[in-house]
């Protein structure tokens, strides 16, 4: 799937929205998030061209709870949602959807694969 650029408005609203709700997680706000003993990096937001969805993606310290925060911060989007709306001047607020950031994961990857040994030796040969 090809990504299209963001538009510098969506741009704008993204890094409002990403530096609210993780300033909200940092303060230890989320009461969905106490239970769980695991730290939430918000690392990008990614709005619509209509301004009216937000996806927002994350990662953990633990790659084996990103199911269960997956689960406590989409329960708290209406949450998130309403300090977005108290916090700035949007005309309408993004419906807030979480999902897990992968790049990190794929970047690892492919970090492996290049330090491969079989790799390294058709690098080499090249």
């Amino acid at each position: 799937m090809l990504l299209q650029e963001q538009s510098q408005r969506q741009l704008k609203v993204g890094q409002e929205i990403k530096k609210i709700i993780a300033g909200l997680i940092e303060r230890g706000e989320i009461r969905n998030l106490a239970e769980i003993n695991v730290l939430v990096t918000i690392t990008e937001v990614r709005i619509s061209p209509d301004l009216k969805y937000s996806n927002v993606f994350f990662v953990t310290s633990d790659d084996n709870k990103n199911e269960e925060v997956l689960k406590g911060l989409q329960l708290a989007a209406n949450f998130f949602r309403k300090q977005v709306a108290s916090r700035t001047e949007l005309r309408y607020v993004p419906q807030i959807i979480f999902k897990v950031d992968e790049s990190f994961a794929e970047a690892e990857k492919i970090e492996k694969l290049l330090l491969n040994d079989k790799v390294q030796k058709d690098l080499k040969i090249s």
